[in-house]
């Protein structure tokens, strides 16, 4: 599906699609389609005069980030963050969020819904926000990028601490996995954001910049670069907290080994003992009526001997 944006007075407005038919003019409005269809994209490229491959590149969920200029079209894709639900528990990844303006409109398209449209349109992270200022309309939409990293972040923080103190109590795989979800959450979000640095790094060779947007762009900078070192520090202290987790695991292990390695020999030996004096054989005290607990009372010294030698080895510790 797509929606069509124009300005109204100092806010956005959402255009009628029944006024969009064969003809319109789409100048200085803002199309967003949203895993559109084949016939909403060749219907696009038409009105437009935007390439279809323009307009697919962000549809591949495996795209890279990269930003090219060809002619008057400017064609950028950088990741977004995005949240999943998964049995009753969010998870974190990202996607790819294309970026397409010429000298008439400006498109934009992902292939799932994201709320970064949303808060663009509500200004929520930018003010005055237009869609006919297309430089500035980009550097914005960069900038609620980089603060919905930021605001993702802090949410697998807090998480993270969750299911930490959870471990604390009970050591269950439930809350093992979560954390190992909640790593690979923090790789998606690293290497996009290292991506989308890439691509910002190459924004001024492409773009010209209006005196009034150099705050804007310096502000973007400033905020994807936060989110870089945020991302790379909740990784490594997770990573930490795993290793951590995996050596008290393994230590555990150890533990219920040397138990079950004492218990053994602890009940053993006296079978041992028993089964010896069991045998169809000659033994001593053989016919004898207290015979059964002479044998009783050598199992017990041997076992108070074991037990004694154990405990100087501090065995039980």
């Amino acid at each position: 599906m797509f929606q069509v944006y124009k300005k109204e007075g100092k806010s956005v407005a959402e255009v009628d699609k029944e006024l969009i038919v064969d003809g319109y003019d789409f100048t200085d409005q803002w199309i967003h389609m949203s895993n559109p269809t084949d016939k909403e994209i060749e219907w696009v490229s038409l009105a437009t005069s935007i390439p279809e491959e323009y307009l697919k590149a962000a549809l591949d969920s495996e795209e890279r980030a990269y930003i090219e200029k060809e002619d008057s079209i400017l064609m950028s894709v950088t990741d977004i963050p995005i949240t999943e639900e998964d049995d009753d528990k969010y998870t974190y990844a990202t996607l790819p969020f294309g970026c397409i303006f010429t000298d008439k409109t400006l498109v934009t398209v992902c292939l799932n819904e994201t709320s970064i449209i949303y808060d663009l349109i509500a200004g929520r992270y930018v003010r005055d926000f237009n869609v006919h200022k297309r430089t500035r309309f980009f550097l914005q939409l960069q900038y609620v990028i980089s603060k919905k990293y930021l605001q993702y972040l802090k949410q697998i923080d807090r998480a993270s601490q969750r299911v930490q103190g959870i471990l604390e109590k009970s050591m269950r795989n439930e809350e093992l996995i979560e954390m190992l979800s909640l790593e690979k959450s923090l790789v998606y979000f690293s290497t996009s954001l290292r991506s989308n640095n890439a691509v910002l790094d190459k924004v001024p060779r492409l773009i010209k910049f209006y005196e009034e947007d150099e705050d804007l762009w310096e502000d973007v900078l400033i905020e994807i670069r936060q989110a870089i070192e945020m991302s790379n520090i909740y990784r490594d202290i997770l990573n930490s907290t795993m290793d951590s987790y995996s050596s008290i695991i393994s230590n555990n292990l150890n533990k219920v080994m040397k138990t079950l390695t004492i218990l053994t020999l602890i009940v053993d030996v006296p079978a041992m003992i028993g089964a010896l004096w069991g045998m169809n054989t000659g033994v001593p005290f053989e016919g004898q009526w207290w015979g059964f607990w002479i044998v009783v009372g050598i199992n017990v010294v041997v076992c108070i001997v074991m037990l004694i030698i154990l405990a100087k080895k501090n065995m039980f510790k």
